[in-house]
């Protein structure tokens, strides 16, 4: 493996920030949308059980069907990465509009019901009280997103772009276990890295939840 490595570094660290780009842009584009999708969900009530069942249907389909599918509906080439971006923030946005949801109903009443109280307006009341205490939720959500999104990244290798995937897709082709390996070992330690990112950016943003566990 580490000949491989040492062969083929600049092959592995091109498909790693491929993975890295291919995770992360999805990621962030599906959370941006979902930010709003969620909130309508608890705003006007008879909206949550729809977002939630079209959310679930969404989530269910097959990505490799996914990504097959966008190139005819957008208008891209089989092998453009757009087609991997577009679907995997169409998973994130139906995984996390749910979380964005339950996170803001999460919410304990009598605290919006103070900011009202104190001359919060709606919007302002959103981003500087119930966003923020729903964050716990809402980062935990973005956890679990992110670890599939670097997951799924590696099924669009089956059409040609995948980052780290095209180490296994390789590996297969050659009968060769080292571009396995390594691409198994760097999707994990990629997904692990991005666990502890949101983990340490979920306790800079409250940092009220250390002092109770402290308490």
């Amino acid at each position: 493996m580490w000949t491989y490595l040492q062969q083929n570094q600049s092959a592995v660290l091109d498909a790693l920030g491929q993975h890295v780009v291919l995770a992360v842009l999805p990621l962030l584009i599906g959370v941006v949308l979902a930010l709003p999708v969620g909130y309508l969900g608890v705003r006007f009530g008879w909206l949550y059980h729809p977002i939630l069942n079209v959310s679930g249907l969404i989530y269910s389909i097959p990505s490799l069907a996914v990504f097959v599918a966008l190139p005819y509906v957008l208008g891209t080439k089989i092998l453009s990465p757009v087609n991997i971006v577009v679907a995997l923030a169409l998973y994130t946005v139906a995984l996390m509009a749910r979380t964005v949801a339950d996170g803001l109903r999460s919410v304990d009443p009598t605290l919006t019901e103070a900011a009202t109280a104190m001359g919060y307006r709606r919007t302002r009341r959103l981003w500087e009280v119930e966003l923020p205490l729903a964050a716990p939720v809402i980062l935990a959500g973005v956890r679990v997103a992110a670890v599939s999104n670097i997951s799924l990244v590696s099924v669009g290798a089956l059409l040609g772009v995948g980052g780290l995937g095209a180490l296994f897709t390789r590996g297969f082709q050659l009968f060769y276990t080292a571009p396995i390996i390594v691409g198994i070992v760097l999707s994990i330690a990629l997904a692990a890295v991005a666990d502890l990112l949101i983990v340490w950016l979920q306790r800079a943003v409250t940092p009220w939840t250390r002092a109770v566990k402290e308490a």
